[in-house]
C-alpha cells in the first residue's frame, strides 16, 4: 500500500493549489480525479467552459463594436452551436495540458478513479475498471467541488431543458431561453446569450439578486438588462416544468404564470459531490446540499486531519478564492507558516456586462456606521470608452471620511474583473483617496475612472488630510535626551 503526506481528492482550482503547494514544500503528493482527465468542474464544465463560451459570442456576435455600428452588427451572420463548441475543446485541452505539465514539474503523482474514505488515514480508489487501490496518507484536502441541483419535479433531458454541466457538453443556439435561477451561473448564461439576441426570461424567487454585490451595481446592471429586452420575474417560484408537443419547456409558476421557451436552463443552485466519499467513516457530516463545514482559518473539518476547500465548502465559491483557500490548507497541513490573509478578496461575475468588487459595499458601510463619501465614474467619461464605443459602464468608489481611505470598489461593465485589481491593492494596503487624485494614469484607459470617481469623492470631502504621528526616538541608555 503506498502511503503520502497528502492527498488531495478533485483537481480543480483547489485541489490543484493545494497539491502544487505541499509538493513545493517537500512532502509526497497523490490526487485522485473521478473524471478521465485532469481539471475538475472548472476546466470541465464550469469556469473555464463559461467564460470561453462568453469570449466566443462577444467576438462572433460583434457585441463590442455594436456601440459604433449599431445594434444590428455582426461579425458573423449565423451562429450555430458548432460555433460555440469549436473553441471550447481547443481551450480546454490547452488547459488540460498546462495542468499536467504543472504536476509534473512540480512530482505531484496523479490516479485516476472514485475516491472513498475508509477511516481517517485512508482511502480506496476505484478506477474504471472496478479495480480497487488502497491509499494511506498523512493528511487529506477534500476539494471535489459541487454538482448542479437536480430536483425531481424537473424533467431533464439535456436539450430542451438543461443545467449548466450539460449547457456546455452539447452548446446550442436556442430560440428563446428560460433561465430559472438568478444567482452567479444563471445570470452568467442569461447574458451570454442574451449578447446572441435571444429572447431571455429570467424568474427568480427572490425579490433582489445577487445580494453580496452594491446595490447600486446592481440597479445599473439590472437596467442593462432590461433595455436589451430581457426579461425578468422576481417572487415567484417555479412550480414544476413540463413539456409541450414540440418539445419547448413550459415554466409553471407558482403565481399561476407560464413561460414557454426552446429552452430551459436551472441554475437554481448547487450540491456539494460528497454523497460518494464515505465521509461517515470520518465522523464528517455534510451540511446545507452536500457541502462541508470548515474552520475558516485552516480550512481544517471536524477531523484534525482532513480538510476541504474550495466550492465544496459554499460561499463564495469563485475560482480565485478556491485557489488561495486549497494554498491556504496545504500549508497548515504541512505544518508550514501561514501568512495572514489579506482582508478582502476580488469578486469577479463574467456576464455581459462584467462584474467586479472588492472591499466593503454602501450597504455594509452604513450597518457599520462610517461615515463616508461614494465617487461615481461612467466608462462614456473617459477617452478610452469613447474609442471603444462604450455607452454604459460605470465604476463607484467609497471612502471613510475620517481616515480619508478607500472602503470599497465596485464595477460594472467592459473590463471590470482587469480593472479591480487597482482597488483591490489600494483597499488592502490602506490608500487613501488621495493616492487616485495625486497619481498619473495611463492615457487613453479605462482606468482613468479611478481617477475619475476619486475626484467625484474628493469634491465633497474635507480639504484636511489625516494628520501623520511620529513617534519620537527611543533615546539610548547612559545619553540624556537634550
Amino acid at each position: 500500500m503506498n502511503t503520502y503526506d497528502l492527498v488531495v481528492i478533485g483537481s480543480g482550482p483547489a485541489g490543484r493549489r493545494a497539491a502544487v503547494q505541499a509538493a513545493k514544500l517537500g512532502k509526497s503528493v497523490l490526487v485522485v480525479e473521478n473524471r478521465l482527465r485532469l481539471g475538475g468542474v472548472s476546466v470541465h464544465t464550469g469556469t473555464i467552459p463559461s467564460k470561453t463560451l462568453r469570449e466566443t459570442v462577444l467576438n462572433l456576435s460583434g457585441w463590442r463594436e455594436r456601440g459604433f455600428y449599431g445594434l444590428s452588427y455582426r461579425v458573423k451572420k449565423d451562429i450555430e452551436g458548432k460555433d460555440l463548441g469549436a473553441r471550447l475543446r481547443m481551450t480546454l485541452n490547452h488547459e488540460i495540458e498546462v495542468l499536467e505539465h504543472q504536476f509534473a514539474r512540480n512530482g505531484v503523482k496523479t490516479l485516476g478513479g472514485i475516491a472513498r474514505f475508509i477511516d481517517v488515514n485512508h482511502i480506496v480508489v476505484t478506477n474504471p475498471d472496478g479495480e480497487e487501490t488502497t491509499i494511506g496518507f498523512e493528511s487529506a484536502v477534500i476539494a471535489v467541488g459541487t454538482t448542479p441541483f437536480r430536483p425531481a419535479n424537473i424533467p431533464f433531458n439535456d436539450h430542451s431543458v438543461l443545467d449548466s454541466d450539460s449547457l456546455v457538453s452539447e452548446p446550442r443556439v436556442p430560440r428563446s431561453l428560460t433561465v430559472v435561477g438568478a444567482g452567479v451561473i444563471g445570470i452568467e448564461y442569461a447574458t451570454i446569450f442574451s449578447a446572441l439576441d435571444v429572447p431571455v426570461t429570467i424568474i427568480e424567487p427572490r425579490d433582489t439578486i445577487l445580494d453580496f454585490i452594491d446595490r447600486e451595481i446592481i440597479e445599473e446592471f439590472t437596467h442593462e438588462m432590461r433595455q436589451r429586452g430581457m426579461t425578468i420575474r422576481y417572487g415567484s417560484k417555479v412550480e414544476r416544468v413540463e413539456l409541450d408537443q414540440q418539445g419547448w419547456a413550459i415554466a409553471i409558476m407558482s403565481d399561476g404564470r407560464t413561460v414557454r421557451s426552446d429552452m430551459l436552463l436551472y441554475a437554481a443552485g448547487r450540491s456539494g459531490a460528497t454523497a460518494n466519499l464515505g465521509l461517515e467513516t470520518c465522523g464528517i457530516v455534510p451540511v446545507d446540499r452536500g457541502r462541508l463545514k470548515v474552520d475558516p482559518v485552516t480550512f481544517q473539518t471536524n477531523v484534525r486531519n482532513i480538510y476541504a476547500a474550495g466550492d465544496v465548502i459554499g460561499f463564495p465559491s469563485l475560482a480565485s478564492t478556491s485557489m488561495e483557500q486549497g494554498r491556504i490548507a496545504a500549508l497548515h497541513a504541512c505544518g508550514a507558516a501561514m501568512p495572514p490573509a489579506p482582508q478582502f478578496f476580488p469578486y469577479g461575475i463574467y456576464a455581459v456586462p462584467e462584474i467586479s468588487t472588492v472591499g466593503l459595499t454602501e450597504q455594509e458601510v452604513k450597518a457599520k456606521g462610517i461615515p463616508y463619501e461614494n465617487g461615481i465614474a461612467r466608462f462614456r467619461e473617459t477617452s478610452r470608452g469613447h474609442i471603444m464605443g462604450l455607452n454604459s459602464g460605470m465604476m463607484k468608489m467609497i471612502f471613510a471620511l475620517d481616515t480619508r481611505k478607500l472602503l470599497g470598489v465596485h464595477i460594472v461593465g467592459e473590463g471590470a474583473t482587469e480593472l479591480i485589481h487597482i482597488g483591490q491593492a489600494v483597499v488592502n494596503l490602506g490608500g487613501t483617496v488621495d493616492y487616485f487624485v495625486e497619481n498619473a494614469f495611463n492615457y487613453p484607459t479605462l482606468a482613468e475612472a479611478y481617477k475619475i470617481a476619486a475626484l467625484d469623492a474628493w469634491n465633497r470631502m474635507p480639504r484636511h488630510k489625516p494628520e501623520i504621528v511620529v513617534e519620537p526616538a527611543a533615546v539610548p541608555k547612559g545619553k540624556a535626551a537634550k
